[in-house]
Order: C-alpha cells, then structure tokens, then sequence
C-alpha cells in the first residue's frame, strides 16, 4: 500500500467515530475537561469535531487546537460504556491534520530534528546528552536557574528538563546478560531512546530485577525508538518504520516476553498490529511482535517472584500512567509488586489514574496546562503523607519530580522496579 492509500486510512474511521453514544460519561474523565470545562475540550466534543470533518468541514486553526490540547491520556476509554477506541481517533486526527496543514518552518526544522534526527538515532541522542550533561554538572544550570533571566515560558520549560545520568545505557546494547540461578525465561528488554540517557540506572534496575527472577536478558543491538512520541504527534509514516525496525530486530530471537520499562512505550508496542495492519509485509509479524510484548510490572506480577527481598520500611503512594492504566488495562500488577515488598506500606491516592500532565512531550507543548495538572497531583500526593511517589513511566517520574519541586513536599519519585530493586540489593 502506497504513501496516498495510507493517507486515506491515517485519519478517524466512520466506524469508530460512530461508537460515541455522546453520553458524556467521559467528561469527568478527561483531564482538559476538568479544567476548562470547555465542551470542545472534552472527549465527546473533540470527537464531534472529527466528525465534522469527516463530513466535510474544514481543519481550522480552533480545530487544531483543540485536538493538541488533548493529552491523549485515554482516560475517557475507560470511563466509555459503549468502547469507543478514542486513542485511536486522536492520533488518526492527529496523522490527518499533519497531511492537511504546512506548519511554519521553524516548526516543520525542530519537529524533523527532534523525531527523525535525534529520538532514532543513538549516536545524536549521545552527543545531545553528553553537551547537556555538562550544563547540568558544569553549575551553568545553577547559574542560569539562580540568575533567573530566562523568559517565564523557557524557565518552565527547562524546569522541566530531565536530568542526564551517566554513563548512558548505550553500552549495554548487543549484550546477553545470564540470569542468577537457574534460567527460566528468556527476555528481550527494550530500552527506549531518551531513557538511554536520563534513565540509564532505572535500565539497569529493570535487568538486575528480571535477572534476580531467572531471566536472561538481552538487549539487542538493532533496537531503537518504539515510535509511540511519533505517533502521538501524528508521525504515523515514521512511527512505521521505527516499528519494522523493531520487528526486525527483536521477533524472531525465540523471546519468552519482550519487556519494557515505561508504560507509554508499551501501549504503542503493543498496538503495531493497528499501526501496521495495511502493510502486508508487517501485518503478521505485527500482530505476533505485539503479543510478545509485556510492562515488566505485567511480566513480574505473571511469574512466580523471587522472595528473597530485605525489608524496605517506607511509605509509598502509586501513580498509575495513563498509558498503563487506561491503554493496556494494566493496573493491579504494580501494586501487587510493591505490596510483596516487606515492610513496604502503600497508601493509595486520590484520582491516582488521573493524568498527572506528562504526556510524551506534552508538558513541553503545552505547559500551562500540564503545571495545572501537576499541582493538583501533588495535592493529591501530599494528602497521603506518603514519603515517594512510585509509577511505572519514565515521563511520569520527570513530572512528578518537577511537582516535587514546585508543590511538593521533599517526596522521592521512583520506578517500581527500583523499589523491587533496593529490596533485592539491600544487605
């Protein structure tokens, strides 16, 4: 199928915009809804509008926008009776809009450098990591953050800027490393692309968790960006052939699970069957790739766990990911992790699965609106009195440690896994 057969098919299907009874169940759900309390905002207003479209109407500028604000949390798929599949209709809108419209240039350079240069390439992600690196440890960060002479827009932005570890996670690509014990799995873990860099140790606790539970881990050298930032931003072109990469590199390996560590890179490698159901080369192997796929919360919660943990005397309070939570359906695996934690209390939250603003790259885009969500997260975090903040998605840990800063209250921000990890590891 050609690049103009796919255009046709990358925009909201009749069939799936006719799912929406327009209830209004969803409205509570939505995160934009509740703050603005704007109908177009909203699940069945958004889907309205893509109907209007679909009939016709022009994408206008207030369309646009009102597509973009949306976080795409799917939130509203788990409030919906009748299963509309809104996930799939804002990143078709989103794929649609992208073939309609020629954004300005200064956009069209920094989209095309941030998705095509530098999220799939390993050796771009290294040098941007390594020069911002040194403005973190340099003091320079310091400096500019203490003069205070940024714009307020750049200021928030940078606020928000994810901490650069070192060294990178790159250097484990193309290694096998055994599990402890006897093996009882074989494992493929995908790394993600920015995580190599800012999440390198919570890389390096998911192998030691899944190597500690008999498993033998690889991490293969092909792998690269899942493609899900992609498709969020309506780059579904570029999020397919990411995924044939990914296919290529991993399906075939003779895996007992493909596993990742971020809940929002799983909901997308999870759905390459949908993203690659027209591509009668990939359609297949799509479907068999996705099967495969496993949170590492779902994969540890399905085995039998190793309990040779040391008692960790804390009080945690879980944030689900939306992508986890409300994309894969995934939610009681992560608290049964921690609760097999010795001494381990976990207070549950308010509105845990109610985004806390993350969103890929939203918080960037649109920043106003993700700081209104953070703060009342915290609010929420800080009426538990929990001592950390645990979830399952790299970009959620980002947020929730710049909430932290901002209306927190001195709360760690942690991964399941590096939980699980500290229990294992703790002498």
């Amino acid at each position: 199928m050609d690049v103009s057969e796919l255009l046709i098919l990358d925009k909201p299907q009749t069939a799936d915009l006719d799912r929406c009874v327009h209830c209004g169940l969803c409205l509570n759900a939505c995160p934009t809804y509740r703050e603005l309390r704007v109908e177009m905002d909203s699940p069945r207003g958004r889907i309205y509008q893509m109907a209007q479209v679909s009939n016709g109407a022009a994408i206008s500028p207030s369309y646009i926008e009102h597509i973009e604000l949306c976080l795409a949390c799917r939130g509203c798929e788990t409030a919906c009776p009748s299963g509309v599949k809104y996930g799939r209709l804002v990143e078709a809108a989103r794929a649609e809009i992208e073939a309609s419209i020629r954004r300005p240039w200064t956009v069209r350079c920094l989209r095309s450098l941030v998705f095509r240069r530098l999220l799939p390439s390993r050796l771009n992600l290294g040098i941007v990591g390594a020069g911002v690196y040194l403005y973190q440890a340099s003091g320079l960060q310091w400096l500019v953050r203490m003069l205070g002479f940024l714009p307020s827009r750049i200021r928030e932005m940078e606020s928000l800027a994810p901490e650069i570890e070192t060294p990178f996670f790159f250097g484990y690509y193309g290694k096998v490393l055994p599990a402890e014990g006897a093996r009882r799995y074989r494992i493929a873990f995908l790394a993600g692309c920015i995580a190599n860099i800012s999440f390198a140790r919570l890389n390096e606790a998911t192998v030691r968790v899944l190597q500690k539970n008999g498993c033998e881990v690889s991490i293969p050298e092909t792998q690269t960006c899942c493609g899900a930032l992609h498709v969020h931003a309506g780059l579904r072109q570029d999020a397919r052939k990411l995924a044939r990469r990914n296919i290529d590199a991993l399906l075939d390996g003779h895996y007992d699970a493909i596993v990742t560590n971020a809940g929002g890179c799983g909901s997308t490698l999870k759905e390459y069957g949908e993203l690659l159901e027209h591509d009668p080369a990939y359609a297949e192997k799509a479907l068999r790739f996705s099967a495969q796929v496993k949170d590492v919360s779902e994969f540890l919660a399905s085995i039998e766990l190793n309990p040779e943990m040391q008692a960790l005397p804390i009080t945690v309070t879980y944030q689900d990911s939306c992508h986890l939570a409300h994309g894969q359906k995934i939610r009681s695996a992560p608290r049964k992790l921690l609760r097999s934690i010795p001494g381990l209390e976990l207070k549950e939250m308010a509105l845990s699965d109610l985004c806390c603003g993350s969103a890929g790259i939203y918080n960037i885009v649109h920043t106003s609106m993700a700081l209104a969500l953070l703060r009342k997260k915290m609010d929420s975090v800080n009426a538990t009195g929990a001592a950390a903040i645990v979830t399952a998605n790299p970009g959620c840990m980002l947020q929730l440690r710049a909430g932290v800063r901002k209306f927190g209250r001195g709360q760690r921000v942690a991964h399941v896994v590096e939980i699980l990890d500290e229990a294992y590891r703790k002498p």
